[in-house]
């Protein structure tokens, strides 16, 4: 099945945005897309981002032990393809923001002292 890069941004950009909106909030996010779990706001920038670093390699490695698992025969279907979504939804999100960042960056550099 082949996404187009218009459908793929627009589906990263709503889960950075949902992540966002329980940052400011100082709510948890669900707990269904891995990407932050139980975020407050009195966190550093560290802090939170060394938690969605943490949230998305737990999300990566629960869906390799899955397809792995899927290849052998084992395990149930439906099971595997949701953990291999919202993998895919938390790289997505985790390369928007990388973009982001280079993109801030970049604009930082680009000013005049």
């Amino acid at each position: 099945m082949i996404i187009s890069s218009t459908a793929s941004n627009s589906t990263a950009a709503a889960a950075y945005a949902k992540t966002q909106s329980s940052l400011e909030t100082g709510l948890s996010s669900d707990d269904a897309d891995g990407v932050v779990s139980g975020v407050s706001g009195g966190q550093s920038f560290g802090d939170v981002l060394g938690t969605a670093i943490e949230g998305a390699i737990s999300s990566n490695k629960e869906a390799e032990v899955k397809a792995a698992s899927g290849l052998k025969g084992h395990g149930n279907l439906t099971d595997i393809v949701t953990s291999v979504s919202q993998a895919q939804m938390v790289l997505q999100t985790a390369s928007v923001v990388r973009d982001r960042v280079i993109q801030s960056y970049q604009d930082i550099m680009r000013m005049t002292i």
